[in-house]
């Protein structure tokens, strides 16, 4: 199926704006809908509505959230009109758990994009890409603060171990991929199922080229190393393939390159 429904994830960030413009690019060229979704939190540590806490200060404390909001509604707005897509953008607001909330609603989308997280996000409306890759079933595209161009596909990176997650994004992204130019395929070491895969991409009608690093080196650094150098315009990878608490532990590859990438990159797992 065309890719015809998308979720932004939207907070009022720079990385979001960027993720917003990116979807809606993607939709003038396939005629698609975008729907832009705040998501909300109470705060993580003070339960506002505790006894505890003075009236007057939950009082501010209300205030504070419901001006959050408005400000990031109003920011939306002076968007809208710069997206050139009228009624084919909705906006929605929605409280509870930010990446539990936009992973639940984005299993109902084909798509989720979102902007990269930085550390001085308003914790209210933080998100957590990975996470909600991890928990929506549905691919995730970030967007980096600052990224400006449209979403073209004319070329694409995809990091390809052999592994499920890998094989996940590479299926999702080819409603993206089939008949824009190439992917060049990056591998490390030994690569299970290479050889189908460039067949499986040819019979795709995509171009497509071989990139092998020897084992041993950091994954993340050769993959963002490589994006600089070659400018691709989508990177596609797997999502904690080894676990999220694994790569926590030993700083994974998905982690380093969402902290450091300056193009999108497709997440799936």
């Amino acid at each position: 199926m065309p890719i015809m429904n998308l979720l932004v994830a939207y907070n009022g960030t720079d990385s979001s704006d960027a993720a917003l413009r990116y979807a809606a690019a993607l939709a003038r060229d396939r005629k698609a809908h975008v729907t832009a979704m705040l998501a909300h939190s109470t705060h993580d540590t003070l339960d506002t509505s505790s006894r505890w806490i003075p009236r007057a200060a939950r009082t501010l404390l209300a205030e504070a959230k419901t001006g959050l909001l408005t400000e990031i509604e109003a920011r939306l707005d002076a968007l809208r009109e710069t997206l050139g897509l009228g009624e084919a953008l909705t906006f929605r607001a929605a409280p509870g758990p930010v990446d539990g909330l936009v992973s639940e609603t984005g299993r109902a989308f084909d798509m989720i994009i979102a902007g990269r997280p930085m550390q001085d996000d308003d914790e209210h409306v933080r998100l957590h890409p990975d996470k909600i890759a991890l928990m929506s079933g549905r691919p995730v595209i970030v967007v980096p603060k600052g990224y400006d161009a449209d979403a073209r596909h004319s070329h694409a990176a995809l990091a390809w171990d052999g592994g499920r997650a890998a094989a996940r994004a590479l299926s999702d992204s080819l409603r993206l991929l089939e008949t824009q130019g190439k992917v060049s395929v990056l591998t490390v070491g030994a690569a299970p199922g290479l050889d189908d895969l460039m067949t499986h991409l040819a019979r795709h009608d995509v171009s497509v080229v071989h990139e092998n690093w020897a084992a041993g080196q950091p994954v993340a650094e050769m993959i963002l190393d490589y994006c600089r150098r070659r400018d691709p315009s989508l990177l596609v990878m797997g999502a904690y393939e080894h676990s999220k608490f694994r790569e926590d532990l030993v700083g994974g590859v998905t982690a380093s390159v969402l902290r450091n990438t300056t193009i999108p990159v497709l997440l799936s797992h």
